[in-house]
């Protein structure tokens, strides 16, 4: 008896109950301890492969959509410049390594601002595809690249809060309301350390790599991060240029948004400070005329509330007159309240 009719025999004896696995396939039930070689082999592998499939599948569906985003916008910028600046990387004068390497180099390095002039168009196709490249590389960084760094900063933001209570039990319930009392202080702890980390990591490659001494190799990671792209340093050698298509876009990205949360958090200290200011005065008769709204010569907690936000700068007078207006067309039997009648009433009109 052949090893295809023993396995039929013994499929013949199992069980006939089964599920569906993919379309139209079947797979049986098997005992425990019945060799896996002797039991459709083909339908195991099959199973694995799904298996596989469905893992990978899985890993795309928890990134996060500004990450997905980042990853497909980056993917399609820098493999559309690359092989624009591949065909015309006769019409490049500087030093070259690599077609493929120099060409990725050069939208990085032109994306991000940087430019070197270690690589130079020398053409006037090649400065035209310069120009495009680097406003709409600008203006992928500016939309695409810093919402997903934002979304990176905040996933951290927990791990910090934990590691400054390091020596307290901290709930979710406190770690949410330390973020947001403390959310831009957070993010800019956090993106600090990130760019020390990286200035470190690129002043170590560069001395490494490119045979800098310290101080040349420090000050060449300062003029790039910084978009001043003196020139007289930068990567020259096939390692290093690899290392700089990475460390280029995080060092820049960072050190942006580094200072743009500075600028947040001192703008939030001050919010906080015409907070405290609005809740410690005095409330004199002229805050009372000006919080009644309906002019009934008595103030509410509503109208109170909506006052204080006004004198705090969170919302302003436009905003309430536009929520009233939007509270008047609801209210169609003009009661002062809202019912789901009135919201019934005001969708059929």
């Amino acid at each position: 008896m052949t090893n295809r009719e023993t396995t039929q025999r013994l499929l013949d004896q199992l069980p006939q109950t089964h599920h569906t696995v993919g379309l139209g396939r079947k797979r049986f039930r098997r005992s425990k301890s019945t060799p896996v070689s002797e039991i459709a082999p083909v339908e195991i592998n099959e199973i694995k492969n799904e298996q596989s499939l469905l893992h990978s599948k899985s890993i795309l569906d928890k990134l996060h959509p500004s990450i997905r985003k980042v990853i497909v916008y980056l993917v399609i910028y820098l493999g559309i410049g690359t092989i624009c600046f591949y065909f015309v990387r006769s019409k490049i004068k500087g030093k070259k390594i690599d077609g493929v390497l120099d060409s990725l180099y050069f939208c990085v390095v032109t994306m991000t601002t940087v430019g070197y002039g270690d690589l130079v168009p020398n053409s006037a196709t090649t400065k035209l595809f310069a120009c495009v490249f680097v406003f709409s590389g600008m203006t992928l960084v500016g939309l695409v690249l810093s919402k997903a760094a934002d979304y990176l900063v905040e996933k951290q933001e927990t791990l910090l809060i934990k590691a400054l209570h390091m020596g307290c039990i901290v709930g979710p319930g406190e770690i949410l309301e330390e973020i947001e009392t403390n959310k831009i202080r957070y993010k800019c702890f956090m993106v600090a350390a990130f760019l020390i980390t990286l200035i470190v990591i690129g002043t170590v490659v560069l001395a490494r790599v490119e045979k800098f001494d310290t101080v040349d190799a420090f000050y060449c990671v300062c003029a790039t991060i910084t978009t001043l792209g003196y020139g007289d340093k930068s990567f020259s050698t096939k390692a290093g240029r690899i290392f700089a298509i990475f460390w280029i876009l995080t060092g820049t990205l960072c050190l942006g948004r580094f200072f743009l949360y500075v600028a947040e958090w001192n703008t939030e200290k001050r919010q906080k400070e015409i907070v405290k200011w609005v809740l410690s005065r005095r409330t004199t008769n002229v805050d009372l005329e000006e919080a009644d709204l309906d002019d009934d010569g008595v103030v509410g907690a509503a109208e109170f509330v909506i006052y204080k936000l006004k004198e705090m700068g969170k919302i302003n007078q436009q905003d309430v007159t536009a929520v009233l207006k939007e509270f008047e067309s609801l209210d169609v039997d003009q009661s002062g309240t809202l019912s789901t009648a009135d919201l019934a009433l005001a969708q059929s009109s």
